[in-house]
């Protein structure tokens, strides 16, 4: 392929001629952790000796609320392995090229045996970071590391990471402030999207349990019992193979706990019309819950179906069509605490949980009048329509981040 003028080829790929291609090793020094001494263990006794585990890794950074301490006696033996707030983290073991800094609390830790020091950083510092964190290395990580009971990163191997680098620090500042305001954008999306769900959490918890009447509604509730509500069926088939074998959508049980939230709204899986026609087809209005899962607490699951389109649900999918309710107020209902608790008491089994039709069908829920759940479903279905938009315009500003790191981070756009 022809380089265009100005350009050239190096290891990691056509970079400007004035940038240099330079070993991790070259521009930092990279040394390894140190677990504690045989017959120690870090612990939640508070030591002036924090431990930082790759379990608290994230990447960019820290998550410090389960920060646990090196016992006093054991520290002398591991004092050399710490690191520092100038420095950056690579782990090495487990969950491989997490990259991040250290916050000020934790200047001076100890560092996990399953994760590398990089310190002495002779380029700015942020710069390197987001090269770490970009496909320019990652790839690089995910193609080289060890294949084992543990995948591994060898000290070697991070050494001689290849590291696109332009020639003034100025540069790479600008890239790196360009870069930051856009994490800025994406924390600032994370924190409103929060602070939304927990808006509808607490909206849900007022409006599901009458606690919060809508004006114009006063009328008495009533307790029901799932099996007065309609008839349950029970979902058919679709092995695992089978789910992208066509067209049509389907739901299986483990997209219940994976996908949907109260509503289906997007389908993950699709199947050929041969297999359909040994699955069970969903009518708009039915309420899918897991027959199945992994633990009692989370049993039973469950969503609302609610168009009109052709579908299908799988094996262990147990099927409530309800009759004269309204099916958005039920896919909210069914997945509150009260209910929740009522499916895990009726979860049967220990390595894998399941629940009957039987079961859920005592379950009992409390329930206005069909106006009043309309009313109710209308402002949560709008709650969740307003999330969903923020989370797609995360997703979106995600990608431009990721495309904007791919020019910045290779030189392909210069922004000085």
């Amino acid at each position: 392929m022809e380089v265009r003028p100005g350009y050239k080829q190096t290891e990691v790929g056509v970079i400007p001629v004035d940038w240099k291609a330079k070993s991790l090793d070259s521009i930092a020094a990279v040394t390894s952790g140190k677990r504690l001494p045989l017959g120690y263990l870090v612990g939640e006794k508070v030591t002036p000796y924090p431990y930082i585990r790759v379990t608290d890794m994230r990447p960019g950074g820290l998550v410090t609320e389960d920060i646990k301490y090196v016992p006093v006696e054991a520290y002398p033996a591991i004092s050399r392995y710490r690191i520092f707030k100038e420095d950056l983290f690579i782990s090495v073991a487990g969950s491989l090229g997490i990259v991040g800094k250290i916050p000020v609390k934790l200047d001076g830790a100890n560092l996990t045996e399953n994760a590398n020091r990089i310190s002495e950083i002779k380029c700015d510092r942020d710069y390197l970071l987001y090269v770490l964190m970009s496909p320019v290395v990652q790839d690089v990580i995910n193609s080289t590391q060890t294949i084992g009971a543990q995948p591994k990163l060898a000290l070697t191997r991070i050494r001689n990471f290849v590291i696109p680098l332009p020639p003034t620090l100025d540069e790479q500042h600008a890239i790196t402030t360009a870069l930051s305001d856009m994490d800025a954008l994406l924390d600032g999306l994370d924190r409103l999207i929060a602070k939304k769900r927990a808006i509808k959490q607490a909206t849900m918890q007022q409006l599901l349990t009458g606690q919060t009447r809508l004006p114009g509604f006063s009328g008495e509730w009533e307790v029901k019992r799932l099996g007065e509500l309609g008839i349950f069926l029970k979902g058919t088939g679709i092995r695992k193979d089978e789910a992208q074998s066509g067209v049509l959508p389907c739901v299986r049980y483990g997209e219940l706990y994976t996908h949907h939230d109260d509503i289906i709204r997007l389908f993950n899986s699709y199947i050929s019309r041969e297999v359909a026609e040994s699955a069970i087809r969903i009518k708009k209005g039915d309420i899918l819950f897991a027959g199945s899962g992994e633990t009692k607490e989370e049993i039973g699951k469950c969503a609302a179906f609610v168009d009109e389109i052709e579908a299908y649900a799988g094996g262990d999918v147990v099927i409530l069509r309800p009759i004269g309710v309204n099916s958005v107020f039920m896919g909210y209902c069914c997945n509150t605490p009260a209910v929740t608790r009522q499916k895990s008491s009726l979860g049967q089994g220990d390595a894998v949980v399941h629940i009957s039709a039987n079961a859920l069908s005592s379950i009992e829920v409390y329930l206005p009048d069909t106006s009043e759940q309309t009313a109710i479903a209308t402002i949560l279905s709008d709650m969740d329509a307003e999330i969903t938009t923020l989370e797609i315009r995360r997703t979106k500003t995600s990608a431009l981040k990721q495309a904007m790191m791919q020019e910045l981070l290779t030189g392909r756009t210069r922004l000085v």
